[in-house]
């Protein structure tokens, strides 16, 4: 099925230590984070864009527009973590590039 992320019986009995550094410990083999999926990054692009369009709009007090890239900001952020939910759920690693 894949990593719960639970320690299993043999991990109980070594403890985990802190780096001396402060840091936080380092991971077990085989749980590194999923890549974000390609059209989450697009989404994300997006929503970044928007929400700075949506500032400037306002900022010249041009409120309608202002408030149609702001819906538009939240459409995308959705889109984002619509997709990289999905990507999460499919257990598979997204494709990268």
């Amino acid at each position: 099925m894949g990593d719960t992320g639970r320690r299993t019986t043999t991990d109980l009995r070594r403890p985990i230590r802190p780096r001396p550094d402060g840091g936080p410990p380092p991971r077990p083999p085989g749980q590194e984070p999923t890549p974000m999926p390609r059209l989450a990054r697009y989404a994300l692009a997006v929503c970044v864009l928007a929400v700075a369009a949506a500032v400037v709009s306002f900022v010249q007090g041009v409120w309608l527009v202002g408030v149609l890239w702001v819906l538009l900001a939240g459409l995308s952020s959705n889109m984002t973590w619509y997709c990289v939910r999905r990507a999460r759920a499919a257990g598979s690693p997204a494709p990268t590039a």
